[in-house]
């Protein structure tokens, strides 16, 4: 069955001298905070042992542009695909899985929240989840294309997301600021993973291609470009899970 797995990563960290406790959450140029999940995570070692698995059984990864032909111009894609996704661009897929994803000649989008990358470097600290600036992102666009994942609307109260409470008027507003700065339009991941139906109707009116959820599965042509799966590559996973995770 022709199809893919999109993966999900946030950051990429060194297990040595990893400690939960010491985490205090999210550095942002946005005054906003928010705690990265634990789980969310990815050892760099296994990060490594996951892209030479991919690399050395013949997987392809996708370019956006293999995925939008894939749904709209009958395009088949190669037979073992994978996308990689990185959210939120923080430090650490800078400085651990860039080298990595460009030693094996990968391809990755990069999902930017254009409104906390800060206008200078930043030093990296494991005590949070840092952004990376404008430079620092772009600099890694030799691998990494660039995607929308709001301006200033990846925030939540509770349970509920910025794009499930704002105005349609202010959410586009919002996704036209982002639009501007990334390099791959009307490409679109839920902030948090979170939506209503509203959302995708304001996305398809916003010209919007693919759209990304946090929902695992594989994507075929009978998935809903506006809500495509992606598997979330756990801290937990070893090699085997990650194995087992592309087979399903």
């Amino acid at each position: 069955m022709n199809g893919f797995h999109t993966l999900m990563y946030h950051e990429i960290i060194d297990r040595e001298g990893y400690d939960r406790q010491q985490y205090k959450g999210i550095k942002v140029k946005q005054d906003y905070h928010d705690v990265l999940p634990e789980e969310l995570f990815c050892f760099k070692d296994e990060f490594e042992k996951q892209m030479a698995y991919l690399y050395e059984n013949g997987y392809t990864t996708l370019t956006i542009k293999q995925v939008i032909d894939f749904y709209y111009n009958d395009k088949p894609i190669p037979e073992k695909s994978v996308l990689l996704t990185f959210d939120d661009a923080y430090k650490s897929v800078l400085l651990n899985a860039y080298p990595i994803l460009k030693k094996y000649n990968f391809n990755a989008v990069s999902f930017v929240v254009l409104g906390w990358l800060f206008d200078e470097a930043q030093e990296y600290t494991k005590d949070y989840s840092v952004c990376m600036s404008k430079d620092e992102l772009l600099s890694m666009d030799d691998v990494f294309e660039y995607c929308n994942h709001t301006n200033l609307l990846h925030t939540r109260k509770g349970m509920e997301s910025a794009l499930q409470t704002e105005d349609k008027d202010i959410i586009l507003e919002d996704l036209n600021r982002c639009e501007a700065f990334v390099t791959t339009k009307k490409v679109f991941a839920y902030p948090f993973g979170l939506y209503k139906k509203e959302n995708i109707d304001w996305l398809m009116e916003f010209g919007t291609l693919l759209a990304f959820t946090s929902f695992d599965g594989f994507n075929t042509k009978e998935t809903n470009p506006l809500e495509l799966h992606r598997n979330a590559c756990l801290l937990q996973y070893s090699i085997d899970d990650f194995i087992k995770m592309l087979e399903v």
